[in-house]
């Protein structure tokens, strides 16, 4: 049976059938129903195994599953990094799994993939798949860690989202951070400010902020002093997108001026970055934004495609295509 993922972050109790697949390009939201599974399951034995060493030797999974233990209720068996490859030993293995529970984890699974529709044709299996989050996913997965806390509103939900840039493990590790924090104390937004750090990224925020608005003499000058770290260079592009995105929302309210266009847009843009977003607004039209997001798919093609490819040198080549694009008539 397939199941919304958001229903099985609400209960994993609903995964009745005792073998699962969960799958899909949402590695945060993998991460946090294994938290949960092992949180639903603690009164049971939890073994945690990778493909490849089930594949070299399956016998330790069977084993597993064959010995009973007159201590642990079942055994909840996590398989993780799995593909077609361990196809055929789960099939063999059901009849032995009984009242324990398996777990299978992968990344992306393409419609043509053999698991993937051995698990969505059977009834007695259950399948989960873990699309990206959006921005309604986001928001709903804040005010379900946090609705109990004192001091929890909308414009926390918004704070909270706007930083994450839909990216769940980044979430997940702010919530972490957010509980610690005010275990006992009311949320407000300017402990939340500071404790989030939004300002962490401010060299980048900076020059991508002058490069929107096609300041080509600020720009140029922050590219020899702005610092860049490689495994940030899928968030800087998301930084991008996201400011892209408002940008084109913005533009297709054509029938209205920009300040009523502005104040309508959800979340709000927060004061202090008005009046840099009406200069960027004033610069970009619809189809101009098209081509920025096209650039800024290809540069992320290109920095997924090649473990070595020199990132920061395409994300500055990137800054100045945007800049010029923002000037182009």
């Amino acid at each position: 049976m397939i199941y919304k993922s958001y229903l099985v972050e609400q209960n994993i109790g609903i995964l009745k059938n005792k073998l699962t697949l969960i799958y899909g390009e949402n590695l945060g939201l993998q991460n946090d129903l294994k938290k949960k599974i092992i949180e639903f399951y603690k009164k049971s034995k939890i073994l945690k195994f990778e493909q490849d060493d089930i594949l070299k030797s399956n016998q330790i999974y069977y084993t597993e599953l064959n010995n009973k233990s007159l201590f642990e209720e079942k055994k909840i068996i996590l398989i993780n990094n799995c593909n077609d490859k361990i196809l055929e030993i789960v099939q063999d293995s059901i009849d032995v799994i009984e009242d324990n529970k398996v777990f299978i984890f992968s990344n992306i699974l393409e419609k043509k993939s053999k698991i993937r529709n051995y698990f969505e044709k059977q009834k007695y299996l259950d399948i989960v798949p873990c699309y990206k989050d959006n921005e309604i996913d986001i928001k709903r997965t804040i005010s379900n860690e946090l609705r109990n806390f004192k001091g929890f509103n909308q414009e926390i939900v918004n704070l909270i989202s706007e930083n994450t840039i839909n990216d769940r493990i980044k979430l997940t590790n702010e919530i972490e951070k957010i509980k610690n924090y005010f275990n006992n104390i009311s949320l407000n937004i300017n402990d939340l400010n500071k404790l989030l750090n939004l300002r962490e990224d401010e060299d980048f925020n900076n020059i991508k902020d002058f490069a929107l608005a096609g300041n080509v003499k600020k720009t140029n000058s922050l590219l020899d002093i702005c610092f860049m770290e490689d495994e940030k260079s899928i968030f800087y592009l998301a930084l991008l997108n996201t400011r892209l995105f408002k940008l084109k929302e913005i533009s297709l309210k054509k029938n209205k001026n920009l300040e009523t266009a502005l104040n309508e847009i959800k979340p709000p843009i927060f004061w202090k970055d008005k009046p840099m977003f009406i200069t960027q607004a004033k610069a970009w039209s619809e189809d101009k934004i098209i081509k920025a997001l096209k650039k800024t798919y290809d540069t992320e093609t290109m920095i997924k495609s090649s473990y070595n490819i020199k990132k920061k040198t395409l994300l500055k080549k990137l800054l100045i295509d945007i800049c010029n694009l923002a000037n182009a008539a």
